[in-house]
């Protein structure tokens, strides 16, 4: 099956999209220790999943293995990239550019998966004109400007809890199709946009949560 066509064709159970890139990332780490062959087993042995839910994973996208050889590395390292939309770049405007929205900004580690943020929008007027790791900033306002210029489908959500529903809104009536959301307000948006929650706060909780049940 070809690459390209796999992915507009297959869509995977959320749970097995999550756990894709794991495999990605341990696969790349023997990838650039000389191994060519992985199992399964190997995987399941390293991140903690099972073979067989790793094998039907891989299998979603048309990856093979050798018996009693294994996934051929740099082929499924090709095609599990390819597939994520990891080799294409896909721009992205951050709004609210405080703490976390500046790190983002900071983080170069993004562009190496496909995601490259162009501007940063915020309501304070001494932000506008300055720029966070040569990224500019904007007023809010002159993101439809903005978006006309650069078509930006991609908007990253760090503003306040308080001004996230607005903000979201202002977003879509701009154009923006996929929001990725890191605020632990959950937003509303309408059927056709996608939205990836991602709240630290959230994933805190549980850790503590957790952590307080250990005996």
């Amino acid at each position: 099956m070809d690459s390209s066509e796999s992915k507009s064709t297959v869509k995977l159970p959320e749970p097995s999209l999550r756990r894709l890139p794991w495999y990605l990332a341990y696969i790349k780490l023997l990838q650039t220790k000389g191994e060519e062959y992985v199992s399964s087993t190997q995987i399941a042995k390293e991140i903690g999943v099972d073979s067989s839910k790793i094998a039907k994973d891989l299998s979603f996208i048309n990856i093979s293995g050798k018996t009693r050889v294994g996934y051929e590395i740099n082929s499924l390292v090709s095609v599990l990239e390819e597939f994520l939309g990891f080799t294409s770049m896909h721009k992205a405007f951050i709004f609210g550019v405080g703490n976390l929205g500046a790190a983002l900004m900071q983080d170069s580690g993004l562009s190496q998966y496909g995601l490259e943020v162009v501007a940063g929008f915020d309501v304070k007027p001494e932000l506008a004109g300055t720029f966070v790791n040569h990224i500019p900033i904007y007023h809010l306002s002159q993101f439809p400007q903005k978006q006309k210029e650069l078509g930006v489908k991609i908007g990253i959500l760090t503003v306040p809890i308080d001004k996230a529903q607005s903000v979201t809104e202002e977003m879509i009536a701009g154009g923006i199709k996929a929001i990725w959301n890191f605020t632990p307000y959950r937003i509303r948006v309408p059927k056709h946009i996608v939205i990836q929650n991602t709240s630290i706060y959230a994933h805190l909780a549980v850790m503590f949560n957790r952590l307080n049940n250990i005996k």
